[in-house]
């Protein structure tokens, strides 16, 4: 399915609205699911159900001056994606062959878990420094594409 650019715009408009809900002290990032023009699901990044938010107790990776993109198992928070993935499965929702919109370029832990749903295109606003994200993506099916603000 070839987007029109002003669906592109308004699927990655209601990412950036997900995103406004994120509680993380470094980055807010949020996350749509969409298959046939149907938003199928929604995340942002955030600590599991009933657990303290970031804001709230602090980051363990400012304390330990841990980089973007490195050490993804020290966190409170799921990504964005995980978390849209994990809502779709709990509301018993197929997004196979759907088409995710983020705001950041997924994570090597995030794209596996794409390429495993079976979506087929990851459209990213900004970009993420992990290599091995970019090279299991280039070694799937999964097309990914910049978004261009026009």
């Amino acid at each position: 399915m070839i987007n029109h650019p002003s669906w592109d715009r308004y699927f990655m408009e209601m990412a950036k609205l997900a995103s406004s809900r994120a509680n993380c002290v470094r980055r807010q990032v949020g996350a749509l699911i969409i298959k046939d023009h149907n938003i199928l699901a929604t995340g942002y990044n955030g600590p599991p159900t009933g657990a303290q938010h970031c804001d709230v107790v602090g980051c363990i990776r400012i304390d330990m001056d841990i980089p973007s993109g490195e050490r993804h198992e020290l966190c409170r928070g799921l990504h964005a994606e995980q978390n849209a993935i994990i809502q779709a499965a709990v509301h018993g929702v197929s997004i196979r062959d759907g088409v995710i919109y983020t705001t950041t370029f997924p994570c090597v832990v995030c794209a596996k878990m794409i390429i495993n749903a079976r979506l087929k295109e990851i459209i990213y606003l900004d970009g993420y420094p992990d290599e091995l994200s970019e090279l299991m993506l280039l070694e799937s099916d999964v097309v990914t594409r910049r978004f261009k603000i026009e």
